[in-house]
């Protein structure tokens, strides 16, 4: 547990904290534009966000989290780069070696993170309703808005970073022609927290290139090529980060997901998925716990999020097979695959509510929005890709 003089810190801390602060603050001012918002909308969900940064660092005052082991990694130094949960101490070990914030003022760092984040989700959601009634989007407001999203994504850790990359990848495939470059960025940056997810974007990434009819074949094999050769490079580090190794065999990549359905089953958000079919694995993985199974305030609040993205996944889904209508244009055979595979392999390998509630935003902004932009009625297309 943190002391109040490392939450707080000396006279300097305290600047730099409020320093970060108004960093933020300019940089929710240039994202508004970015984003195609309105600088008020841009500083409200700044404001949003940073309630919850400062809740969660002041929640580990009297708590244990990851926030706090990568902030003591950090001052006690001898930090070496790799990817991963190394890559974080590094990031932190910069924060308070180099620049010397306390922890609130780290929090605050990562909080930017998790903002842009937030700044590029809300942004694409805005241009799925933009056509749409007033209670749609109203709806995508209110996801903007869930606690979850804000919560997990405002702390020290690989969440801030790794939400940032999906929101940021999902911004650049609605017009993935004029924004390949920030496609690479967000590829790059889901490489150093969470190299597995950076994998499956790439491998939906190539597999885009191939599927989609309407894209010039001469700009299909070029572009399908390169992502193809860099799957090849990123789903051996891939494998090798997760445990399996590069060289796996089918069978031992069988072993490896049945070892994962064992594993993390001590504690009371630990559930026993190796018993599960798919499509309750699917279930379990996205929406639970459900309000009947809260045993806790965290729970409960989680709770409430699940039944907003069931109502939306009931609906869309409704919408798509009974209606039979299409999400907007935009790059959108990446942004299924990417959400499906990496739902269904998380889903097979994650035994532990209490991950899923926080890893599942790796890939849940860009299936909500598939969701929402298949809600209503449709008067104009506002994407082209």
């Amino acid at each position: 547990m943190l002391s109040q003089w490392q939450f707080f810190g000396s006279a300097w801390q305290v600047v730099s904290a409020a320093l970060v602060l108004l960093a933020g603050i300019a940089v929710a001012k240039v994202l508004s534009k970015t984003f195609h918002g309105s600088t008020r909308r841009a500083l409200l969900l700044y404001c949003w966000h940073t309630v919850f940064c400062v809740y969660y660092a002041y929640f580990l005052l009297d708590n244990v989290g990851d926030a706090t082991a990568y902030y003591y990694q950090a001052v006690q130094g001898n930090i070496t780069f790799s990817l991963g949960t190394a890559a974080v101490e590094l990031i932190t070990y910069f924060c308070v070696s180099i620049f010397g914030l306390s922890f609130l003022g780290t929090f605050l760092v990562y909080n930017i993170f998790g903002f842009i984040g937030i700044m590029a989700f809300d942004g694409s959601l805005r241009i799925a309703t933009a056509d749409k009634s007033k209670w749609v989007r109203r709806l995508a407001t209110l996801i903007i808005l869930l606690p979850s999203v804000s919560f997990w994504s405002s702390a020290i850790g690989k969440d801030a970073i790794a939400f940032m990359a999906t929101s940021l990848a999902l911004w650049a495939a609605l017009h993935l022609k004029d924004r390949v470059w920030l496609m690479v960025t967000a590829v790059l940056l889901m490489l150093i927290v969470r190299p597995h997810i950076a994998g499956i974007m790439i491998l939906a990434l190539a597999g885009s290139q191939l599927i989609q009819r309407n894209i010039p074949f001469s700009r299909r094999v070029i572009l399908g090529g390169a992502a193809a050769l860099a799957a090849t490079v990123m789903v051996p580090i891939a494998l090798e980060y997760t445990g399996v190794g590069a060289d796996v065999s089918a069978a031992e990549l069988v072993s490896y997901v049945e070892q994962r359905q064992q594993m993390n089953h001590d504690g009371g958000s630990s559930i026993d998925i190796a018993s599960m079919g798919v499509p309750m694995q699917l279930f379990t993985y996205l929406f639970r716990p459900l309000p009947m199974e809260a045993n806790s305030l965290f729970s409960l609040a989680a709770s409430a999020d699940n039944v907003i993205l069931l109502f939306l996944f009931i609906v869309g889904v409704w919408n798509m097979l009974i209606r039979r209508k299409r999400p907007p244009a935009g790059n959108r055979a990446f942004l299924w695959l990417f959400s499906l595979l990496s739902w269904f392999i998380l889903a097979s390998t994650t035994a532990n509510l209490g991950l899923a509630v926080r890893q599942k935003w790796m890939f849940a902004p860009i299936l909500l929005f598939l969701l929402i932009s298949l809600l209503g009625k449709t008067k104009s297309r506002y994407l082209s890709r």
